[in-house]
């Protein structure tokens, strides 16, 4: 197989296997993912902590291979290890290498880099590509709008901290403290943890939620609306319209 073949399977392209590799990584990704869970869990039987363990050496085996597979055959392949796809292969298969040095598996905080292998699954999906061009599309009204957002939740703070310090100084003690609290009402989360008792501050919290809808819709709107224009034509739509085209043309 060529190198541009091997790419493709493991893209999952491939006319003959494609689907197939790309089946099994997925599938291996969600079992490492698994794995990974159960070994916080308290009282696991032993037996199947080995087994577990055995697991993750397959799965990093396989990353690993997969990840020589991709630097070896790439066209640029200092260009793909830059990537962000390539950085994080890299980090998939990182606890590999690190797990071979002395006292690696006490560096518990370095077995996270693990989940960076759940962003694999979606590698080469036409929707995270529409989404990123969403993103891309509407990037300037979206800065614009979060630097909206900011000065709103500003604002917030400062009005929650001038209605409710006097009645609660201990929860709204300063405009800092008070962001907790305006970050939650924005985004319409309420965790009711911090919640006014006043009168104004009850009327000025209705306000801030109704605003925090807006912050949430606008955005949403905008990213939706650009998903909509960059989804393609249903084929038989197409071909309507190539056919009126064409009657279009023998009239003229």
């Amino acid at each position: 197989m060529t190198r541009a073949g091997i790419i493709a399977a493991l893209d999952g392209t491939h006319a003959r296997i494609g689907r197939s590799v790309a089946l099994g990584l997925h599938v291996l990704i969600v079992v490492s993912a698994v794995a990974i869970a159960m070994e916080t869990v308290p009282g696991f039987d032993p037996t199947l902590r080995r087994a577990l363990l055995w697991v993750e050496y397959m799965a990093l085996s396989i990353f690993a291979v997969e990840y020589l597979l991709r630097l070896t055959c790439s066209p640029r392949p200092l260009r793909y290890a830059l990537s962000f796809w390539g950085v994080i292969d890299f980090l998939a298969v990182v606890p590999a290498i690190l797990f071979l040095l002395p006292d690696a598996q006490s560096i518990r905080s370095l077995r996270l880099l693990r989940l960076a292998r759940l962003l694999k699954l979606f590698y080469a999906s036409r929707a995270l590509d529409r989404l990123a061009r969403a993103f891309e599309k509407n990037r300037a009204e979206l800065l614009i709008f979060t630097f909206i957002a900011l000065v709103v939740l500003y604002l917030s703070a400062v009005g929650i901290y001038h209605f409710e310090h006097e009645a609660q100084p201990d929860t709204f003690g300063s405009i800092p403290a008070c962001l907790w609290w305006a970050l939650a009402t924005l985004t319409t989360v309420g965790y009711g943890d911090v919640y006014p008792v006043t009168l104004a501050g009850r009327a000025f919290t209705g306000a801030v939620l109704l605003v925090g809808l807006g912050v949430i819709a606008v955005p949403a709107g905008l990213i939706t609306s650009a998903l909509l224009e960059s989804e393609p034509a249903p084929e038989h739509e197409t071909t309507t319209e190539t056919n009126d085209k064409s009657a279009t043309n023998k009239e003229t």
